[in-house]
């Protein structure tokens, strides 16, 4: 089971930090260009959701890889989830029933993280 949290830890990291990185780094209109909901929100709202899936795509792997801080790992499963609920919120409001399906595949798989690394298979 070990093995399967790190795979899936890993996976999420990668991403959180793309799509995160995508975030911070272009311009909005860009943007909104692949991500319709993106124009529902500020360029400021956009960088600092970037930011967070960026942090919590870092904390998913480098506490866990270093054994520094290694609680940090769960609590950045449970962080990249709420944003996932925030995004199938997001989702709703603007109609995109498509687009949910894929936020709830990540949010379980966060908290498949969260529970694996706060309870039995802990750091």
């Amino acid at each position: 089971m070990n093995v399967a949290l790190w795979i899936v830890q890993i996976l999420l990291a990668l991403l959180f930090f793309s799509v995160g990185a995508m975030k911070v780094i272009q311009p909005k209109d860009r943007i909104v260009k692949s991500l319709a909901w993106a124009a529902d929100f500020s360029p400021t709202a956009i960088k600092l959701i970037g930011l967070v899936e960026i942090l919590g795509a870092l904390g998913l792997v480098l506490p866990a890889a270093t054994g520094i801080a290694t609680m940090l790992t769960p609590l950045a499963a449970v962080g990249l989830a709420i944003v996932m609920v925030g995004a199938i919120i997001t989702h709703a409001r603007r109609g995109e029933r498509l687009m949910i399906g894929g936020n709830v595949g990540w949010l379980l798989l966060s908290l498949f993280v969260a529970w694996g690394r706060f309870g039995p298979y802990a750091l």
